[in-house]
């Protein structure tokens, strides 16, 4: 009975503290709140927007209005080369023509209409060593064309073709271009006519080093647009269907496009162009300093606050900078209001003027800024126009210096071009187009004018020496006083 009584009172006991024990959590602490998470709406990563107004740009536009305008080039290389007239054939041979049968060497590339009478702007390696240029419009008319005038320090070639109211692209400042822009590749890869690839500018003023020229000017426009062999010379144009640049060279390790391709600048083409139009020849305007990057490096040796602008080695005495009052060691910083980082950027402003032209040139000196007025100057150390040795007519032949790209491919160190042959006493003694002149009456010929100064003052007969582009070395003798 007594246990009974306990075991009853521990019963009532537990119950009243049960009950005072939910009385207390209700009264102090607020009821939990339940998240419904509706089925239809699906997960999504915090960090990304819950809907995006992004979209990709129309490039329609742009593609109609410049795939009219971008030509198929196609260039010939002749095989059948004559040494007539050999030197060793004259002294004690017959003199008669010996000929080398080589097969024909073909290949293409793109060009650009810039005017409605058939202007046509091309690389310069498309058509260098070529005995024939074809030109293939998008409508399928074919064309021959003819060398106006060609630039290897920037890889510029203007041609000509016989034809009118052509579809053109209008050039655009390609100082304008941003990082990140949309832009179109045009042009004929691999002989697949009119193709339009599409990408984003990576980079400006990029220098790969990629031309020999020992007076080279390379500021490329890096893109992402697709490029193989076939579209140099081709169009790089922006959204609006503008040129911007001359697409050239890719970046890659088997020939074939791998993500990045490079192109000159509209406004270094469009200086090019009207130089080779007006005198025959690029009137390149110089600065007169040796150059270099500002690196971290170069910045603490010279006490600089900053890591920007160009390097000044040394200023050439008398040239352009000296007389402006420019100094060794002297930074940088703009031309004409536009900033200069690399000695690309440096050039690619400069390149833009002629011999003659004031510029602004904005530079660091005891890390103080100073503007400076420098009128450029040429390749001879003054200020007058260069006129092209290219128009001369010498013998019924012009004439061009090699480029160093020559000079490599047939290990030479010298010689001028023939790039157009009439009648006249090359044709007459046997000289095909393409021939190179190396020594004229065993002197040593690397420019127009010495050759055109030994015509002037030989008597008599005249040997000429030199070698064609397929390698085969020849001998021409004739005389000055008969045709």
């Amino acid at each position: 009975m007594i246990n009974f009584k306990k075991l009853l009172f521990t019963l009532l006991v537990a119950l009243v503290g049960g009950f005072v024990a939910l009385l207390s959590y209700t009264r102090f602490f607020d009821d939990p709140k339940i998240v419904t998470v509706p089925q239809d709406q699906p997960m999504k990563y915090a960090s990304f927007p819950t809907s995006s107004t992004a979209s990709f740009p129309d490039l329609t536009f742009a593609a109609e209005n410049s795939i009219h305008a971008v030509v198929h080039i196609q260039v010939m290389q002749k095989g059948n080369y004559y040494s007539s007239n050999n030197l060793l054939d004259y002294l004690f041979g017959d003199g008669s023509n010996r000929s080398q049968q080589m097969p024909m060497r073909q290949g293409s590339g793109s060009g650009v209409i810039i005017s409605p009478d058939g202007l046509i702007v091309t690389n310069n390696h498309v058509i260098d060593d070529a005995d024939e240029i074809k030109v293939i419009l998008n409508d399928k008319r074919e064309f021959k064309a003819k060398r106006i005038g060609t630039d290897p320090s920037t890889d510029i070639a203007l041609l000509k073709v016989d034809a009118g109211n052509l579809p053109v692209l209008k050039f655009s400042n390609s100082d304008n271009l941003k990082l990140g822009e949309w832009v179109l590749a045009v042009g004929n890869p691999f002989n697949l006519t009119s193709t339009v690839t599409a990408g984003i500018v990576s980079a400006k003023s990029r220098d790969i080093q990629i031309n020999p020229d020992q007076m080279r000017i390379e500021a490329f426009i890096q893109t992402d647009a697709a490029v193989n062999p076939g579209n140099s010379g081709g169009a790089l144009v922006n959204t609006q269907g503008e040129l911007v640049g001359i697409n050239t060279a890719i970046a890659s390790q088997t020939g074939s496009y791998s993500g990045y391709s490079f192109a000159i600048p509209a406004n270094i083409v469009q200086k090019v162009v009207a130089d080779l139009k007006e005198y025959g020849e690029v009137q390149r305007a110089l600065l007169n300093v040796e150059i270099r990057d500002v690196t971290a490096e170069v910045a603490k040796e010279n006490n600089l606050s900053k890591i920007e602008g160009v390097f000044i080695g040394k200023v050439v005495q008398g040239g352009a900078a000296d007389l402006a009052g420019l100094k060794d060691k002297d930074i940088i910083i703009s031309v004409d209001g536009i900033d200069v980082n690399s000695t690309s950027e440096l050039q690619e402003q400069i390149s833009k003027h002629r011999p003659g032209n004031k510029v602004t040139v904005v530079v660091k000196r005891d890390n103080k800024r100073q503007p400076f007025n420098v009128t450029l100057r040429n390749k001879h150390g003054d200020t007058e126009i260069v006129k092209g040795d290219s128009s001369d007519d010498i013998f019924g032949a012009k004439f061009v210096a090699i480029s160093d790209r020559d000079k490599d491919k047939l290990s030479i160190r010298n010689g001028i071009k023939i790039t157009e042959l009439g009648n006249g006493k090359f044709k007459d003694a046997g000289i095909k187009e393409g021939f190179i002149i190396i020594q004229v009456n065993k002197t040593v010929i690397s420019e127009v004018d010495e050759f055109k100064r030994i015509i002037k003052n030989s008597r008599g007969g005249i040997l000429v020496e030199g070698i064609y582009p397929n390698g085969e070395v020849a001998y021409y003798v004739f005389g000055i006083n008969s045709r």
